[in-house]
């Protein structure tokens, strides 16, 4: 029988990565009916980055091979299907970002996907440990999303300036 607060700590961040993942389905839909901008795309893996902080504790620390993979994970198999979903359209002159009826299941998927995963890697590692991995693995996903953004975001203005 193990402490009582380590499963209050699990149910905690089980919530509250439940919790999170709600409110970036509910900012980004939102953000579909806003026009977009080079700011917009870029923030937020810039803000995510000041999370790297937390590895100046020692009990983050893990080992760069686990970081590689937890980036390439992200990177490769979790960046993908948002990338193919996040498109953008002109309207009255400003670039949105288009609705994707897909995103929502996708985010869903993901989250049941890091939730299991979480719970198979957080038996072998310590929780600060898991969560450096889990942030890595987020931050693998989230920068090559919003750099194929960006660039899609660049070729739609340019196509428009090029037709006004």
């Amino acid at each position: 029988m193990g402490h009582p607060f380590a499963l209050n700590m699990h149910v905690t961040v089980t919530l509250g990565t439940i919790m999170m993942a709600l409110t970036v389905i509910f900012i980004r839909l939102r953000a579909a009916n806003k026009p977009t901008s080079v700011k917009k795309i870029i923030m937020p893996p810039i803000g995510m980055s000041t999370g790297f902080l937390m590895f100046l504790a020692p009990s983050t620390h893990i080992p760069w091979s686990w970081a590689a993979c937890a980036f390439l994970a992200g990177a490769v198999f979790f960046s993908y299907p948002l990338i193919r979903t996040s498109t953008f359209h002109v309207k009255n002159g400003q670039v949105y970002l288009k609705r994707s009826r897909a995103f929502i299941l996708i985010l869903l998927t993901l989250l049941v996907i890091r939730i299991a995963a979480h719970n198979y890697i957080e038996h072998l590692i310590t929780i600060q440990q898991t969560a450096g991995v889990f942030f890595i693995l987020a931050f693998g996903m989230i920068l090559p999303w919003r750099v194929a953004m960006y660039i899609q975001y660049k070729k739609v203005l340019e196509r428009f300036k090029r037709t006004d």
